[in-house]
């Protein structure tokens, strides 16, 4: 797998659990929506909308924070409400290829450091869009405690 040597792009999402609402079918999405800037080059008719990489990245943490519950919950873990993923998709380059990469900032406060860890890794072995990317793109996990 090869590393990224120069990024030139990096989309990022904040993903929280709210709780479900009365009488709705599914979570709801909520998007700070956002636009590169492109000096010189602007598309003032045009509204801002969000990149592949923060569109990759809201639904992989989407994916993922729910894998993480799963996997609490089959190991009796109470997660904290303020459990929260931090995903940045990284589109970068080394020589000519084109990468994509993965930083993400898992924060499970409250849990002992070896008990996130857990949670956060084994949840990535369920998660789809983990699996999908497993070997193909380089993944930063960072587990936060406090």
């Amino acid at each position: 797998m090869s590393k990224i040597d120069k990024v030139l792009f990096t989309g990022k999402t904040h993903t929280t659990v709210n709780p479900p609402t009365a009488g709705a079918d599914h979570g709801s999405v909520n998007l700070a929506l956002t636009s590169p800037g492109h000096p010189g080059f602007e598309f003032p008719d045009v509204a801002p909308h969000p990149t592949a990489e923060q569109l990759f990245a809201g639904a992989w943490s989407s994916c993922y924070i729910t894998a993480i519950g799963l996997v609490a919950a089959q190991k009796r873990v109470k997660l904290p409400e303020d459990l929260s993923v931090d995903i940045e998709i990284i589109l970068g380059q080394t020589g000519a290829a084109w990468l994509l990469g993965a930083r993400f900032d898992v924060r499970i406060p409250g849990l002992a450091q070896d008990v996130a860890e857990k949670l956060a890794h084994t949840a990535h072995e369920i998660c789809p869009y983990s699996k999908a990317t497993h070997g193909n793109i380089e993944v930063v996990v960072n587990v936060i405690t406090s």
